[in-house]
């Protein structure tokens, strides 16, 4: 197995190309059930992605339904490209999706929520490691803003493969995850 970041990126890719759309949707769902097991949920505000479909990334509408059946305020993002900066918007029932150029889907207006308000954020990415890092598709959107959340907000990745043995080339500026739900395991990170 690979230990660097460009490596495992292919690596986890080439995986995930194999995966059927009734795969990633009983993963999906294994994921969200071993979530319900975490001690988050007297938290308030929750960050979910909307996955890529294209990429074949965790389909979090399971997550959603939990977020939402346990009275949660979900939050979803806004990627300026430019910046590699996210806005953060409340996601309710009157909120516009629509996919960007790089088919990321995206709500076109809202009530904007600060970085600062979110407790929980859903990581997505292409693989993680035995100590909590993560590699996603290099662009550095969510390191910046992770690193931009309160201190204590917690950090899940959300992962259909289980965790690398390590990454080798980790930069300081790297954000590590407090979880990682995979359809089979739960991994606490300290």
């Amino acid at each position: 197995m690979p230990t660097n970041k460009k490596e495992l990126r292919i690596h986890y890719k080439n995986l995930r190309k194999e995966l059927s759309a009734d795969d990633i949707e009983e993963k999906s769902l294994a994921i969200a059930n071993n979530l319900i097991q975490l001690p988050i949920w007297d938290k308030t505000y929750y960050h979910a992605f909307l996955p890529i479909v294209e990429h074949k990334e965790v389909d979090t509408e399971f997550i959603l339904h939990l977020l939402s059946g346990k009275d949660k305020e979900i939050v979803v993002s806004k990627s300026d490209f430019e910046t590699r900066g996210m806005t953060h918007f409340l996601l309710t029932d009157n909120t516009k999706i629509k996919k960007n150029e790089y088919n990321i889907p995206e709500p076109v207006n809202g009530l904007e929520v600060p970085t600062q308000t979110i407790d929980v954020v859903f990581v997505p990415l292409l693989a993680f490691d035995n100590f909590g890092n993560r590699i996603g598709y290099g662009k550095g959107f969510y390191d910046k803003f992770l690193a931009a959340c309160k201190a204590d907000t917690i950090k899940i990745g959300l992962s259909f493969f289980e965790a690398a043995d390590q990454i080798d080339d980790i930069f300081e500026s790297d954000v590590r995850l407090d979880y990682c739900i995979t359809p089979d395991k739960v991994y606490k990170f300290s």
